[in-house]
């Protein structure tokens, strides 16, 4: 065996999203948020395209994030749907994350990867965030929507056209015990063929 298999499987069973409502005010790293990018980029990538792109909001830049989402759901909301409390929580929510991860997908100009492979490959990426975070004891969330799918997301980021936002990744030291998880038996997600 080339890796400690019992050590894999535990971080993979002991990942979990844990909500920057239930982070500490505590800084993470720069090492630790590098490392985090650095297995980002060793996710399978059909074409050897490699199309994730991340940018890191830190410090002051979590206001500014979180004041651009707020008024970007303002803009996209009628008198009669917008709900204050949604409002406030795109203000604030960023400010509770030591750092927050914009993932991106930046489009392959010949476009002869589908477009679908080029998103898959960038989810992948984010699961290797999240399983590093999660052995360094670190709180992740990757958090999606309509906001973080907009076009004013995208010119927020300066992303091109064909380029896409699959959403923010916020880090941080939690606050509460780890969770539980649970998943379901194998045999009920699994069929097996032999024929």
């Amino acid at each position: 065996m080339r890796h400690n298999l019992s050590d894999l499987r535990e971080v993979i069973k002991d990942r979990r999203s844990i909500k920057p409502e239930n982070f500490k005010p505590r800084k993470v790293l720069k090492d630790q948020i590098s490392e985090i990018l650095s297995n980002a980029r060793w996710a399978p990538t059909h074409g050897m395209t490699e199309p994730w792109h991340f940018v890191v909001f830190q410090e002051g830049a979590t206001k500014s994030l979180g004041e651009f989402m707020a008024n970007a759901y303002k803009d996209r909301t009628s008198e009669e749907d917008f709900l204050q409390i949604k409002y406030d929580k795109f203000v604030n929510r960023p400010q509770l994350s030591s750092v927050i991860i914009a993932v991106c997908m930046k489009r392959q100009k010949s476009e002869k990867i589908p477009e679908i492979e080029e998103i898959e490959a960038v989810a992948c990426a984010v699961q290797n965030m999240h399983l590093t975070a999660t052995a360094y004891g670190l709180g992740g969330y990757w958090s999606s929507g309509e906001i973080s799918y907009s076009n004013e997301m995208k010119r927020f980021l300066n992303l091109k056209d064909k380029d896409k936002c699959l959403g923010l990744f916020y880090i941080g030291y939690p606050s509460i015990n780890w969770p539980n998880g649970y998943r379901k038996p194998l045999e009920y997600k699994t069929e097996w063929r032999t024929k």
